[in-house]
């Protein structure tokens, strides 16, 4: 059975959108590129035509990723999640102790990770630490560099 996948809403639609411009512009737009590069004549020594059909089957294998992703997805009810304790989908509010500064993130499914957004992964380090825990509590990250510790200041959707 494959892996679940766990997915916001935001996240559902994003993928779906991705999908959509995948099959169809994307698709052709590559067509058309192989199509032209067809159209230099010997294919074997044609650097055109081997870089449109290995665009090719990157898209193709993108299009299959995406696909199994929403086959096994489950979204996440942001709406039904309580603020009592962190949840996949929850946004917190953390004090990094050992730096001494405050942090917000959000903890999402792998999928939807995205650290230069706050967006954390519940398989990462720091987002399976936090899942769980209540406002006031103190956190312990094992972290490539030492430990971390981080006290929840606030749970919010």
């Amino acid at each position: 059975m494959a892996k679940q996948v766990m997915l916001t809403a935001d996240g559902l639609r994003q993928l779906e959108e991705e999908l959509d411009l995948l099959k169809g512009e994307k698709r052709k737009e590559i067509a058309e590129k192989i199509k032209v590069a067809r159209s230099y004549g010997d294919l074997s020594e044609n650097s055109e035509y081997d870089d449109a059909k290995n665009e090719q089957a990157m898209l193709e294998a993108r299009i299959v990723t995406i696909e199994a992703t929403l086959k096994n997805a489950v979204i996440i009810d942001e709406e039904g999640i309580s603020n009592e304790h962190i949840h996949v989908g929850s946004s917190v509010k953390l004090e990094n102790i050992t730096l001494g500064r405050e942090v917000i993130y959000k903890i999402v499914g792998s999928n939807e990770a995205n650290p230069s957004e706050g967006k954390i992964s519940d398989e990462s380090p720091v987002g399976l630490a936090l899942l769980g825990h209540a406002a006031g509590d103190v956190v312990e990250v094992e972290a490539p560099m030492g430990v971390i510790g981080f006290k929840v200041l606030e749970i919010f959707k």
